[in-house]
């Protein structure tokens, strides 16, 4: 608590002073910053979701009991933009979260966690640790395939809504070639006869002819598609 209190003081000072530096100068090569006084029942997904709010994360490490399994009530976290920590710092330390006072302070020479490597031996790390990035959004070529070749206005990737316009385009592509198929066997005037469309189920659909009594000796006939 003294050191939250510490953080603050030094903050205040600063501005009575209308100093032209900062303290958190001395901190803007690392983008890493520590949390203490956390909840040991907060997970990671809670960590980001309290501190995302500052800027975009990228590595979050909470240290957890071999025991228990649980959080130990502090970790590091590290975002994309060094100036994200300087946010962070200043308004979550000494913040209460879950009847717990937390205390965020900068981290200047943050040492990844070891791994085991092939031979099962501790090892440190080649390569930073980016366990929380963001994944980048792809879309599959026949996806992409459905959505240029339709009539209707590209789709955004972050539309939340993006999966299902997706499988809606490729329903009404599917409907199309079904009618063709069908006029094309029966060669049946789309002005004179009534086609309707029914869903069997979300994965297969199927079209039904309705014919005039007589005709082939079938009044409807299912002409099934995948």
């Amino acid at each position: 608590m003294n050191v939250v209190r510490e953080i603050n003081k030094i903050n205040e000072r600063e501005l009575d002073l209308g100093i032209s530096g900062s303290w958190h100068d001395d901190y803007k090569d690392s983008a890493y910053i520590f949390i203490g006084g956390l909840n040991t029942e907060l997970t990671e997904g809670d960590v980001i979701t309290i501190f995302s709010q500052y800027g975009e994360i990228m590595d979050v490490n909470l240290p957890r009991d071999k025991n228990t399994g649980k959080t130990k009530g502090f970790g590091f976290l590290m975002y994309e933009d060094q100036r994200s920590t300087i946010l962070a710092v200043d308004n979550l330390n000494g913040a209460t979260v879950l009847e717990r006072t937390l205390r965020v302070d900068h981290v200047k020479n943050y040492k990844q966690p070891r791994a085991k490597g092939e031979d099962g031996e501790w090892q440190d790390r080649e390569e930073q640790s980016l366990n929380a990035k963001p994944q980048l959004l792809t879309i599959d070529e026949d996806a992409a395939s459905e959505s240029s070749e339709s009539d209707g206005p590209d789709i955004d990737p972050e539309d939340p809504m993006r999966d299902y316009l997706i499988a809606r385009r490729k329903e009404e592509k599917a409907l199309k070639k079904a009618k063709s198929k069908v006029d094309n066997h029966f060669r049946i005037p789309p002005t004179r006869y009534l086609v309707k469309v029914g869903y069997r189920t979300m994965t297969k659909l199927a079209v039904i002819v309705e014919l005039p009594s007589g005709i082939n000796g079938h009044e409807h006939i299912d002409v099934p598609f995948a």
